[in-house]
């Protein structure tokens, strides 16, 4: 299982790497507002690919063209690098 991250080195990675998200109940959480639904839809499902590539999955909230990832590790009950990698490999679908 990983290892659960400090609150100082999720603060850090924040604001050095990921500075678009925010912890909210133990989870990274980051919203992104796409230009129509069809492509919200569209990076949903290439972060569902990258997900799958990795065995670590987000919960995924679609409001109409606004898309909210949430990314934790169940298991170990809070925020781990893995969430670290997969939020940074969000950002890079979301451009």
């Amino acid at each position: 299982m990983a290892e659960l991250l400090t609150d100082d080195q999720i603060d850090l990675a924040i604001r050095d790497h990921l500075p678009q998200w925010k912890v909210v109940d133990n989870e990274l959480v980051r919203s992104i507002k796409s230009d129509t639904f069809l492509d919200g839809i569209r990076l949903v499902a290439t972060v569902a690919q990258l997900a799958e590539s990795m065995q670590h999955h987000p919960d995924i909230d679609i409001r109409y063209t606004t898309i909210t990832f949430h990314v934790s590790s169940h298991e170990a009950g809070g925020i781990t690098d893995d969430d670290l990698i997969l939020a940074r490999h969000i950002d890079t679908a979301a451009r």
